[in-house]
């Protein structure tokens, strides 16, 4: 049986890529800082609570998984801070917060669990990025949101040329703009719609396409 561990799995597409993957028979690592239900969705979801910010805790449930492997990490947990974040509104403390969520701890989840990757058949790490990382379309204002996207897509680049050698891929995935609390009402993708590109994407991700910056459908995102 494959596993995956989802970070920020209590609701939205983390909660969606639970209900997925369990229902296709995968063991799912769900890590949230409450339940919200989530262990009730079936009997493959091993649910650890826990802040993705708070390195202790992500070391500590390193530690209670040392041996297991891992095939897909899919790293989603992320914030967007105080909106609108332009000129003239940036909250700085909020910034740094974004930061933290969206930079730092998906950094600290690849070094925590390089190991679990390594000894699994998949080896795929998985950062659930955004358009509005790109430097070649922004179109200005939310500082905080695009600059945090941006630097992790520096991360994934990163990993996918140190983590080479042993074989583990490395990806930053754009999921749409997906009806969440974060994406709004109005958004285009229902949540199914965007997990289930998204999950196509990761099972497509090979040695050549480690590193890539890549929309749910597939298509490359310029950076």
């Amino acid at each position: 049986m494959p596993t995956v561990l989802v970070t920020g799995a209590s609701r939205g597409i983390g909660r969606e890529f639970v209900r997925q993957y369990a229902a296709d028979g995968w063991h799912v690592i769900a890590v949230a800082r409450q339940d919200a239900g989530l262990s009730a969705l079936s009997p493959r979801v091993e649910l650890h609570a826990l802040d993705v910010t708070d390195r202790a805790a992500v070391l500590g449930l390193a530690q209670a998984l040392r041996g297991r492997a891992i095939d897909v990490l899919i790293a989603n947990a992320g914030i967007y801070g105080t909106a609108p974040g332009g000129l003239g509104q940036i909250d700085y403390a909020s910034w740094e917060d974004v930061l933290r969520t969206n930079v730092l701890a998906p950094a600290s989840f690849a070094e925590a669990f390089a190991d679990n990757l390594a000894c699994s058949e998949r080896r795929v790490f998985a950062v659930i990025s955004s358009g509005m990382g790109s430097i070649a379309e922004t179109t200005g204002g939310a500082y905080a949101y695009r600059s945090s996207k941006a630097a992790v897509n520096m991360v994934i680049r990163n990993l996918a040329i140190d983590w080479q050698p042993r074989g583990i891929r490395a990806v930053a995935l754009c999921p749409g703009w997906v009806r969440t609390d974060m994406g709004g009402p109005n958004a285009e993708l229902q949540p199914e719609q965007s997990v289930s590109g998204l999950r196509r994407v990761i099972d497509s991700i090979d040695d050549a396409r480690s590193g890539a910056y890549l929309s749910w459908s597939g298509a490359e995102v310029p950076w």
